[in-house]
This record gives structure tokens, C-alpha cells and sequence, in this order.
């Protein structure tokens, strides 16, 4: 029951169904007829205006080192345990404060990298860390 020969069913369709492309058109047409006025119309915002001014530079970092014996070093130089407070004072009095690393040994006494400590709190240094290694997994 065929609707019609087979010379009918096997001819190509010669002709561009429009339909489906009129209905993308008009659907496109009026997203753009939305969108368009809202673009034109935005709210006027007076912004404020301000000066720019460059970053500070990072601050220094000091790196205080104790080594097994308790001798101090201060950015890889050795430093006498007189001259530790002076040098602190001096830098804690600096602006910007610069960063004080304290690497103790694991072999050095406890009480050296502790009065180092202490001796960079009485100074006034604000920003002050330990450096250590971590455990291997």
C-alpha cells in the first residue's frame, strides 16, 4: 500500500523546506530587538577618581641562623651574641620592618634559639618565623 510509485518516492526533494529557518530568524530578530535598547541604555555612575601611587616594595628578610654549637649568623654571617640585640634593635626601628627567618639547628640548645627570640620581641620586630624543613614521606 504504497501512496505512490516507486519512481515518486526515490525523486530528490528539489525544494527548501523555509519554515524552519523563517522561525530561527524571527526568534533571532527579536532577542535583538530586547537586547539592543537595554545595552544603550546603562546607568550613569560617577566614579570616584583616585591617585595612584606604586606598592611598596617587599621588605627585607633577615635570616637568623643558630648552629649546633649556638653560634649565631646573621644573613650567613657569624654575629656575636653582644652585637644580636643591637643588630635587632636597628632593624626592629626600620620602616617597613623587614621579616626575621629564625633557623634554628635540631642539634642546637633550646635556650639559644629561645633568647633569639626573645631578643627579637624586646626589639620591636612585629614579623618573626621559624624555618624548618619538612618530615620526609
Amino acid at each position: 500500500m504504497a501512496f505512490g510509485t516507486q519512481d515518486e518516492i526515490d525523486d530528490v526533494m528539489n525544494e527548501i523546506n523555509m519554515t524552519p529557518l523563517v522561525d530561527v530568524m524571527l526568534v533571532l530578530l527579536i532577542i535583538f530587538i530586547i537586547t539592543v535598547p537595554v545595552m544603550k541604555h546603562s546607568v550613569a555612575v560617577d566614579l570616584p577618581r583616585a591617585n595612584s601611587t606604586p606598592q611598596d616594595a617587599k621588605p627585607d628578610s633577615i635570616r637568623l641562623s643558630v648552629d649546633a654549637t649556638g653560634q649565631y649568623f646573621w644573613n650567613e654571617q657569624p654575629l656575636a651574641e653582644a652585637d644580636l640585640f643591637a643588630r635587632l634593635a636597628a632593624e626592629g626601628r626600620r620602616e617597613p620592618q623587614p621579616e626575621l627567618h629564625i633557623r634554628g639547628d635540631k642539634e642546637a640548645r633550646y635556650d639559644r634559639v629561645a633568647q633569639a627570640l626573645a631578643a627579637a620581641q624586646r626589639s620591636g620586630l612585629r614579623k618573626i618565623g621559624f624555618i624548618t624543613e619538612p618530615k620526609p614521606q
